[in-house]
């Protein structure tokens, strides 16, 4: 019953419009001090020094930085026009490019905003004026930009990482086959679609096709740029040259030197990366210092034993059926929260009931990004909607965006279902890692 009562609390200070680790904190330090007396009040503080002497924390701010440093520096630019070069000749080529430019973007930033922010700014403009119908390129822009909370560096499974308490590297690399498994079920739907109804994305114009190998070949060079920050970045971690807190430093670094040797890095890119890495690392911190407060209010109480035994015991249900429910509610807080609030309201509860289940927590945090993305996209009042509405002309009616959304949907929960069938296509690559 008090558990019940937390989380009404909570919620009832989330309706009022709190900020998210305000409503949070505060209900967990208030009945810290309501349950335990004046020792409760050890609580929130003791969350303070868990956070501050967590080392791979450090890699927030880093991927961050990394991050805005290419996306300011028009990086961006350059990737989609060798998109726009290499697959124009395809019917939905540029559609295709559009959900290999994200993969990318997402590669560089791990934040699904900036994947959208590209998207709608770049692409969008340039399918809507070579005849592309306008409820398939805000799918593909929509659906393509969720894939930067799964697709590593992901902050999110940085915060899942934090509050499940598992290893983030393990974490990233669990989301590397899924996210690409799902960027390629996105084409093929694309490429399919295109074939069978090629009115809705023609060709390029021959004129526009005409390009000399020598440009085509700089583009591949500009577009494959980010492969390479990523592999200097990555290819040390996972053969053990470099702990992961060192390599986001090499990301970092090397993204800014890759700015300022092609000449972007200038005094404004520099000011906006550091001022909005510096915003959204604080934004994250805050809201896992709340989720620790409360997770430690939560686990004090013994709710998530009383609340498996309701579920197993009392109501009989299977660990499969407890955790498809689990699944379910995400997407229905998905209609009104985003992923980080989702992640520290639900946390106390699910991801110690889901260890209590017998499941692996690794497997579970690429279940629970992924039911994120879909919960996203799920109408009336899904993130990407409103963010696409806002970011769209204003002949794309949000009627539209809803239609646009439903066949990406469709694909991303046949993922979620594989991935469910098939836990190793998200566990077998840090295993091996790992195991090595």
């Amino acid at each position: 019953m008090i558990a019940i009562f937390m989380f009404s609390s909570m919620m009832l200070m989330l309706f009022t419009g709190q900020r998210v680790f305000g409503a949070i904190g505060a209900v967990g330090a208030a009945f810290a001090i309501a349950l335990w007396g004046t020792g409760g009040a050890d609580i929130p503080f003791s969350a303070t020094m868990k956070l501050m002497k967590w080392y791979p924390l450090l890699t927030l701010p880093m991927f961050i930085f990394m991050g805005y440093v290419l996306s300011e520096s028009k990086l961006a630019d350059d990737l989609y026009r060798m998109f726009h070069v290499w697959m124009g000749p395809v019917h939905g080529g540029l559609a295709i490019g559009t959900i290999g430019l994200m993969v990318l973007i997402s590669a560089m930033n791990g934040l699904s905003v900036a994947g959208m922010a590209i998207g709608a700014t770049i692409a969008l403009p340039e399918l809507l004026k070579r005849g592309y119908d306008k409820r398939m390129v805000t799918g593909v822009i929509q659906a393509g930009s969720s894939l930067g909370i799964l697709v590593p560096p992901s902050v999110v499974l940085v915060l899942y990482a934090m509050i499940a308490r598992q290893p983030v590297g393990q974490l990233w690399l669990a989301g590397i086959l899924p996210g690409l498994m799902m960027a390629g079920l996105f084409i093929l739907y694309i490429y399919l679609r295109c074939r069978l109804q090629p009115a809705l994305a023609p060709v390029l114009a021959e004129q526009e096709r005409a390009v000399p190998l020598a440009e085509k070949l700089r583009l591949l060079r500009a577009g494959l740029l980010p492969f390479g920050i990523f592999g200097a970045m990555m290819v040390p971690f996972v053969n053990g040259w470099t702990s992961l807190v060192e390599s986001s430093a090499i990301g970092a670094v090397t993204a800014f030197v890759v700015a300022l040797v092609k000449g972007r890095m200038t005094r404004q890119v520099f000011e906006v990366s550091v001022r909005q890495t510096l915003a959204i690392s604080c934004m994250f911190m805050w809201i896992i210092l709340a989720a620790l407060g409360f997770g430690a209010v939560f686990d004090g109480l013994g709710a998530v034993q009383a609340i498996e035994s309701l579920f197993t015991e009392q109501l009989g249900l299977s660990p499969w059926v407890i955790l498809i429910l689990m699944q379910l509610s995400f997407i229905l807080m998905g209609t009104f929260l985003d992923d980080t609030a989702m992640l520290v309201i639900v946390a106390p509860l699910y991801v110690p009931l889901v260890k209590l289940l017998g499941f692996d927590l690794i497997w579970y945090g690429v279940l629970y990004t992924i039911t994120t993305q879909i919960a996203y996209m799920t109408p009336p009042f899904g993130y990407n909607l409103f963010l696409m509405r806002a970011m769209a002309p204003p002949d794309i009616t949000l009627k539209d965006i809803y239609r646009s959304i439903l066949p990406f949907v469709s694909v991303m929960g046949l993922a979620l279902v594989l991935i469910m069938l098939f836990p190793q296509i998200a566990l077998w690559l840090p295993e091996y890692v790992y195991g090595q």
